[in-house]
């Protein structure tokens, strides 16, 4: 750097010296001290703020990313060598690629041991639906996509929408622990809400108690028509499930990162264009 500022002081002191015979303009000098003063100063602490978020993001190296392996619409599947494949595999995987770290994904098999995981130093991001029971411990992005949420009635039933299963008299079957469940928990007014584990099993209940009504994501209740006979799917929705990213708080700088390249991820069409690849754009809607 001393032999850089020297070299800079003696070419200055030269065209100053003769500013009349140098064929270098004022332009030209002031050139000389961007090239030789300025841009170090600018570069080097957009070098480090780089360097900086990485480390925060991956301090093992790797950026480990917890991902919920039963909602199919966005883990899609497995590569041939294991590795997760769909719409948040591939969102993480870009976001490692853009703060220049390798990926290392950790599956789970439900949000719930996912969420329980997330004060422990098991993982870095987690891509799963943003609620405000799970933010104790990790801020969340906004959305990347969203999936709506609905009810499955007997065909014999008499609602039509989905205000009209929040009765008094009606008991709601659902899947213990999904972010539509977290929601319910907080808006019903009237309804029952019985919470079961795992969604056959959640299914089950609804048929052998004879229910009014099961809770579900509507690409899984469409998928799993077969499993509930005698059913048919509300029109309408009564919320939708913001999925999106999200990192352990007290972690500033690798927040921001993260949000900037979900924001980006939306506008420049990566989003659009993986739902398309995975095929699941007529199940998700971009907010």
């Amino acid at each position: 750097l001393a032999a850089v500022f020297g070299r800079t002081q003696r070419e200055l002191f030269l065209f100053s010296a003769d500013p009349y015979k140098t064929k270098l303009s004022k332009m030209r000098r002031c050139a000389i001290v961007a090239q030789h003063i300025v841009a170090p100063q600018v570069l080097a602490p957009t070098s480090c703020a780089a360097a900086d978020v990485a480390k925060e993001m991956a301090p093992t190296g790797r950026l480990r990313v917890a991902l919920n392996m039963r909602n199919q619409l966005l883990v899609s599947g497995k590569s041939a060598s294991g590795e997760p494949e769909g719409l948040a595999p591939s969102l993480a995987r870009a976001f490692a690629d853009k703060i220049g770290v390798p990926v290392e994904f950790v599956p789970y098999d439900s949000v719930p041991a996912l969420a329980k995981d997330a004060p422990e130093d098991k993982w870095d991001v987690a891509m799963i639906g943003a609620d405000p029971a799970r933010a104790e411990f990790v801020d969340f992005t906004a959305p990347y996509c969203q999936i709506e949420a609905t009810y499955a009635v007997p065909t014999t039933s008499g609602a039509q929408k989905c205000a009209d299963v929040d009765k008094a008299g009606i008991t709601i079957a659902a899947c213990k622990g999904a972010a539509y469940v977290l929601w319910l928990e907080r808006n019903l007014k009237h309804a029952k809400l019985e919470q079961v584990e795992g969604h056959d099993e959640t299914y089950e209940h609804f048929k052998e108690n004879a229910l009014q009504a099961v809770a579900g994501l509507r690409s899984k209740l469409k998928k799993d028509g077969s499993k509930r006979p005698g059913t048919r799917i509300l029109k309408d929705k009564f919320m939708t499930v913001e999925q999106a990213a999200c990192t352990k708080k007290g972690r500033a700088a690798g927040f921001k990162a993260l949000s900037d390249f979900i924001e980006d991820a939306k506008k420049s069409g990566l989003v659009k264009e993986l739902m398309a690849k995975f095929k699941v754009d007529k199940d998700l809607t971009i907010p």
